[in-house]
């Protein structure tokens, strides 16, 4: 049985262009685009008609940075896959893409089962894994090829947090260098974790233990060191590599440099650079913990800087980072000692309409933010066109957003599983309305028509974004 929808009178957003056109969707993917009003738009008959009349009629949101459920810190990520990808729905993202922990000692098969797990029938919009390689050694980098051929294409390694995930240069090349003969992309938490853990010990020392030192020890310069690091440990790899949560701007600056020497970096940036800074870090009465995330929030003479990489395309990405941990009993834990606060913010909800805002002030254009938040990622980890465009063919994950429509974030009304917004009382104008995911309405007039389940496994090709 072929069920039809056909979305009539709205304007049709890409990142290559803007049309008032109408949209029929058939069995789960686009059908055909047609201008609204031709003879061939009017012919169209369908069981369901949604009218977008005065509304954008825009891709569904690829989030290619989450952390659901993640263990961190003695504790795990409040959002569960079912109450972050309803929370991503209410937002308009429509894809998920959450990193796989590989533990040490364990292989990168035993750590993506447990996430395929944790996932599997939870989820209301569409997922896919990053793995996150926290052992490397022979079996771990022929194991990065089976992956690959699986469709997990990418894979995170971090310079910081040693004792953790961290991996150290020798293994970070090796990784590289396996992932330029499988054509794997390997993401980057660029900071220079052995010193920072020196900083750390030296002002707790010092007996400067509030949330705020989170930032002051996690410096501007080790990000920017880190960063260039392993710009030049990929080149001697001849690999790719994808930079995320860049936070400052002299590590924006490595990244522009190494892009002009034609080199295949990428950089990622996060709604929380954009918009906070360490004057909420600074916060009183311990409110300070909810902003701690590494990288941290920068003093806000930074946010310059991650605009204009934005607009110069030197950052090609905002994905969220999403890694919830409630104030009461988890961002507590470090009462005393900021290095004991879990890491992380909620933000799947709210990087559509924070991006919307930044087109409303100036900062980037209609189609540079679906580009930055649907297209780029979903080219970036190869899920493009299947996901981040409106064509025939691809999947009809489609969002009704009202850009008039304005709105006051607040812990009051999202859908998150946290007990916080790191946005409260934060003005923006624009909403999501309805959200399609493959065609069946998971947000419908502003209400849940979604279920758990819904949401299947992607696999991904290889990066289409080289150059």
């Amino acid at each position: 049985m072929s069920s039809r929808t056909v979305i009539r009178n709205g304007l049709v957003i890409t990142a290559s262009d803007e049309i008032h056109a109408d949209v029929l969707i058939e069995d789960g993917r686009v059908a055909a685009l047609a201008a609204t009003g031709t003879p061939a738009a009017e012919s169209w008959t369908a069981e369901k008609t949604i009218d977008a009349t005065g509304k954008y009629v825009i891709p569904g949101g690829v989030d290619a940075h989450t952390h659901m459920e993640l263990p961190f810190g003695g504790t795990f990520a409040s959002d569960t896959f079912e109450t972050g990808t309803r929370a991503a729905a209410w937002g308009g993202t429509t894809t998920i893409v959450d990193f796989a922990v590989q533990s040490v000692g364990h292989s990168l098969r035993e750590g993506l089962d447990a996430w395929n797990a944790k996932a599997d029938g939870n989820c209301a919009i569409d997922y896919a894994f990053h793995m996150i390689v926290s052992d490397v050694n022979q079996e771990t980098l022929k194991e990065m090829d089976l992956l690959v051929q699986e469709g997990v294409t990418s894979f995170k390694q971090f310079m910081a947090y040693p004792g953790v995930f961290y991996s150290d240069d020798g293994q970070i090349l090796r990784a590289m260098q396996r992932s330029a003969e499988n054509g794997g992309l390997i993401m980057m938490h660029a900071e220079n974790g052995i010193a920072i853990d020196v900083l750390v010990e030296q002002a707790l020392a010092r007996g400067e233990t509030d949330p705020r030192y989170h930032g002051e020890v996690r410096k501007a310069l080790l990000e920017a060191e880190a960063t260039h690091r392993a710009i030049k440990l990929a080149q001697v790899a001849g690999a790719p590599l994808y930079v995320v949560h860049v936070s400052a701007q002299e590590a924006v600056a490595e990244i522009a440099r190494a892009r002009d020497e034609g080199l295949n970096v990428f950089g990622e940036t996060c709604p929380q650079y954009l918009f906070l800074s360490t004057d909420n870090l600074a916060e009183p009465d311990f409110e300070g913990s909810k902003y701690v995330c590494s990288t941290p929030l920068r003093p806000k003479e930074h946010q310059a800087a991650l605009w204009r990489g934005l607009r110069t395309n030197d950052l090609q990405v905002v994905s969220t980072d999403h890694c919830p941990f409630c104030f009461v009993g988890q961002k507590e834990l470090g009462r005393g000692d900021f290095s004991k606060i879990p890491n992380g913010l909620p933000g799947v909800e709210n990087r559509m309409d924070l991006l919307h805002q930044a087109v409303v002030d100036g900062h980037i254009s209609r189609r540079r933010w679906i580009e930055i938040a649907c297209a780029t990622p979903a080219r970036m980890f190869g899920l493009y066109p299947k996901k981040g465009t409106i064509a025939p063919g691809a999947d009809a994950d489609i969002v009704i957003y009202d850009p008039h429509a304005e709105q006051i974030m607040s812990v009051e009304t999202h859908h998150m599983n946290v007990d916080y917004s790191a946005y409260e009382g934060k003005r923006v104008t624009g909403q999501v309305e309805t959200v399609l995911s493959r065609g069946e309405p998971v947000i419908t007039e502003r209400e849940f028509t979604g279920r758990a389940g819904h949401g299947v496994y992607t696999p991904r090709s290889t990066c289409q974004y080289l150059l």
